[in-house]
Formats: C-alpha cells, structure tokens, sequence
C-alpha cells in the first residue's frame, strides 16, 4: 500500500497553502504537494508551506522547462532557502518540440547543482524511459490504476538500461468529494483534454479524463476509490479539487482522506 501527499494548486492564497500544509502534517500525510502556474509560483508557495511544517516533505510537481530554466530554479531554491531534505523538485516538459532532450539536458543540471529528490513529470513511454534513467522518482497524472503496471514497465525499462534501481512512482489523482466540487472536476478534465499532449495520453488509455479521478459523494467511499491506485504506487497524492478552493473545502478533503481517518465515514462537509 502507497504512502499519501496531498496536493493543491500553488495559485490559491498563501493563506490557504499555510493553513492546509499544517494540517496535512498535522494529519499524517507524507507530502504536501503544489503544481506551478504562470499565476502560482510553486517554490514560493512550498517556501509558504516550509514555514510552517517540520517533519512532512514538500514536493513541486511540476515546473515547465519551457517557463524556468534549471540556473532560474536553482537561484530561486537557494532564495528561498528551502529545505534541501524535505525538497522534491518536480520537473516537467512544458509544451513545443524538443521535450526529451529538454528534460534531460535540465535534469542533468539540477541534479549537479540542488542535492535534493529530483522527480521528472512523465506520460508517455519515452518520458518515462527517460525518468527511469535519471530520476529519483516519476510524476505520473492522470492516469488510470491499470496503466499504472505499463507506465512502470516504460520506467523500468529505461532504469535497467542505465543500471539503476526503478525510480519511486508518485501520481496525482484528482479528487472532488461531495456534489459541488464535480463539476469544478468536469471543468478540469474538459480542459485537460484539450492538451495535445494529455489528449494523446487520454487516447493511450483509451479513456476520458474523468475516468482517471475520483468524485464522491460521502467521505467514507474514499478509502475503496484510492485503493486502485495505492495497491501499485509508491505514493498516491490526493489532488484536490474543491467548489471554490476555499479553506474550509480543503480542509474538509484533508480531513476526510488523511491516512488515519479513512474508514472513519461522514458525509461531505460534516
């Protein structure tokens, strides 16, 4: 059974970032997770987050090659002094030609420059090849638990080719609990679908966006809606999405899928 982040969107206030990065230490959670945005500097919110944990780690998943070069990154860690032993440094693509080797150039420069984990955003075969050739662990998102075991099976081929051990598999699964946050979620998969990238990856699959995420009704359906996932990864983060990503539906979320309140039951918002 994977160990559990939890992960949000680093545009929300750092109110917000502060309050819930608490409580998921707080909670249990492993990690405590942010995407990065033209309108959300993942590092900034971490640092947000850094300053009010101790012990949980706190990964960016992910910053584009295409928006921040791996000099940039590296400036801005140091800048912000995070912490080098709770840091995972996710690093993705972006969109436009080139994404391979732009990866892998920016992969070997951070690994020489931040002593931290570094984790490599990847969808198809060849993007996991390469996680499994230079990462410490892959970002996966959405994806369905049965692709899980052919993703694996790209990661580990490009880790035996370079002799290493198979790199950690981390995913974001997208969870909405109760009636209000689904259409928050139709909202999202419809625009991931439009992607070129994710739209190939959906296709891949064979499924829709929403077929890999998760909406509930009631708290107590979480613990059987992630296990899929959690009997295959290393670690599965809860991505939230909520109504209006307003703190009281965070923590409501955070609450209700914490490690060591699943099975507890409850409604939405009770």
């Amino acid at each position: 059974m994977s160990a559990r982040g939890f992960g949000l969107a680093a545009a929300v206030s750092h109110e917000v970032i502060r309050a819930a990065a608490a409580a998921c230490e707080a909670l249990g959670y492993r990690t405590f997770w942010v995407n990065d945005t033209p309108d959300g500097d993942g590092l900034a919110a971490l640092a947000t987050a850094a300053s009010v944990t101790q012990r949980i780690a706190l990964g960016v998943g992910v910053l584009p090659l295409t928006r921040w070069t791996p000099e940039r990154i590296a400036q801005r860690v140091q800048e912000l002094e995070l912490p080098l032993d709770r840091l995972r440094l996710g690093i993705g693509s972006g969109a436009g030609p080139g994404a391979l080797a732009r990866v892998r150039a920016g992969a070997l420069a951070l690994r020489a420059a931040i002593p931290c984990e570094l984790v490599i955003a990847a969808l198809g075969p060849r993007m996991c090849r390469l996680a499994g050739e230079l990462a410490d662990a892959v970002l996966f998102n959405w994806l369905t638990p049965a692709h899980v075991e052919q993703s694996t099976h790209w990661l580990a081929e490009g880790a035996t080719v370079a002799g290493r051990a198979l790199p950690r598999r981390y995913a974001y699964v997208r969870v909405a609990l109760g009636r209000d946050a689904l259409s928050r979620l139709e909202e999202e998969a419809g625009r991931y679908e439009r992607f070129p990238g994710y739209r190939e990856h959906f296709a891949r699959m064979g499924v829709r966006a929403l077929a890999t995420a998760i909406a509930v009704e009631y708290a107590k359906e979480l613990t059987t809606a992630l296990q899929p996932w959690e009997t295959q990864l290393d670690e599965t983060v809860v991505r939230a999405i909520t109504a209006h990503d307003y703190l009281d539906e965070i923590l409501t979320l955070a609450e209700a899928a914490a490690p060591a309140q699943l099975g507890s039951g409850g409604q939405a918002g009770s």
